[in-house]
């Protein structure tokens, strides 16, 4: 049984015969390889052309951000995966990309499509930008949901990265558009959440990649190709300094059991 649709049965990303191999119309050994960055090179694959300088910078800089920030949930599902199953080094690392989700990782493509809604609602209906950033942050909080983009349990007071990443949006004169309506939303959190909240990184590097013309259909992959970086990292380290035990001894000691009483 044939399931979807199967009339397009094409992929522009790239195809090999016995002497080259091509991705986007670039000659991979000539074109490619020792000519540009790994980088440069998602990029071409994800967005079609080769970025220029002030993209690539800022690809680069938000892979750099969001790929390492300690023993985090999905570090802690890999290197435990790891130490009971040491022969699945794939597996580990899987493990880790798994426990990427709407509340780690995930908030920059959920962040992302709030602010491509935002704009294209003012477009459309050619209505005030401020007036519906207040709309969408008050509807948001309306849902009891989290704002996404912003706060942080540990950077209450403003999130480093983020501040770092929209500063090397402007130092490479890349469209502001989203960053602006960042900043605008970010004025409409307090009366909504009663609280300030200020951008974290998730928000910083879904308004800067689609100010830098990323796809907001690939967001979630900016993190996830970061975190699997970070991932590599921690599993290489769990084979010569093991703490995947120590981590799950841990959760044995620091969670107690309210169940049923023996009978």
């Amino acid at each position: 049984m044939k399931i979807g649709k199967q009339t397009h049965k094409c992929s522009g990303i790239s195809t090999s015969d016995a002497e080259t191999v091509t991705i986007r119309g670039l000659d991979l050994c000539e074109d490619l390889i020792g000519k540009v960055s790994l980088t440069e090179l998602f990029a071409l694959m994800t967005m079609g052309s080769l970025p220029n300088a002030g993209q690539t910078a800022i690809i680069n800089a938000a892979l750099v951000s969001i790929a390492e920030h300690g023993l985090v949930p999905s570090i802690q599902a890999a290197r435990m995966t790891f130490a009971a199953a040491p022969e699945a080094f794939q597996g580990a690392v899987a493990a880790g990309v798994l426990g990427c989700g709407s509340v780690i990782l995930g908030s920059v493509e959920t962040c992302g499509k709030l602010l491509v809604e935002i704009l294209d609602r003012v477009e459309k209906e050619s209505a005030d930008l401020e007036t519906v950033a207040a709309e969408s942050v008050a509807n948001i909080r309306k849902l009891r949901k989290p704002m996404p983009g912003f706060g942080h349990p540990q950077h209450s007071d403003g999130d480093p990265r983020a501040k770092r990443l929209l500063a090397l949006a402007r130092e490479h004169n890349v469209d502001q558009r989203h960053v602006d309506l960042l900043y605008t939303l970010e004025k409409s959190v307090p009366e909504a959440f009663g609280r300030a909240l200020p951008i974290n990184v998730s928000g910083a590097i879904a308004a800067v990649l689609l100010d830098a013309g990323f796809p907001v259909t690939a967001l979630k992959g900016v993190p996830i190709l970061a975190r699997t970086a970070s991932l590599i990292a921690h599993v290489n380290e769990e084979q010569s300094r093991p703490i995947g035990f120590v981590l799950s001894g841990n959760a044995t000691e620091g969670i107690e059991y309210d169940g049923p009483a023996r009978s």
